[in-house]
């Protein structure tokens, strides 16, 4: 094999496996790699975290109804750069107004609170279609973003701000 030399005739017939591209429905492969995880009502269950905040989230399918601490998302998250980042998993997923979430949501900002919603929905949604993890989890979602704030430390007016230098 080592001495065979390959042309371009025997390569033609390789293909390269792409993402998701926006507007363009994702195949879900056949045999999934992985249990679906539902409970008795049809649901998918995740937590996801982010800063202090940590969310639940429960999906299941449905018209794209979105509902944060018994609020829409257009009420809870009134910027829309948070509805954004709310609803990326489904973009990327191609799975835009199939699934309404409920999710409940505690510590941190909004921000924080946002990218906890988001994490608990890119589980959730790999847990209720198993075959849409490898899309989910090349676009990072899937992985929990551990940046937070910086302790203050004594002597210091922040975390790193030292007070103000008197020479007299």
């Amino acid at each position: 094999m080592a001495d065979e030399k390959l042309g371009l005739e025997d390569l033609k017939d390789l293909t390269v496996e792409t993402g998701a591209v926006a507007g363009v429905p994702v195949a879900v492969s056949s045999a999934p790699l992985r249990e679906q995880e539902i409970d008795a009502q049809g649901r998918a269950y995740a937590t996801g975290r982010r800063k202090d905040a940590v969310a639940r989230v429960w999906l299941k399918p449905g018209t794209g109804k979105i509902t944060v601490n018994g609020r829409d998302q257009t009420v809870y998250f009134a910027r829309p750069t948070l509805r954004l980042v709310i609803n990326q998993p489904f973009e990327i997923s191609g799975r835009n107004d199939q699934f309404d979430v409920v999710a409940t949501v505690s510590g941190g900002g909004l921000s924080g609170q946002a990218g906890a919603v988001k994490h608990g929905i890119s589980q959730a949604l790999t847990k209720y279609e198993p075959g849409l993890r490898t899309v989910v989890k090349q676009a990072g979602f899937l992985t929990r973003d551990s940046r937070t704030v910086e302790r203050k430390k004594y002597g210091r007016a922040k975390a790193r701000r030292s007070f103000q230098f008197s020479k007299r």
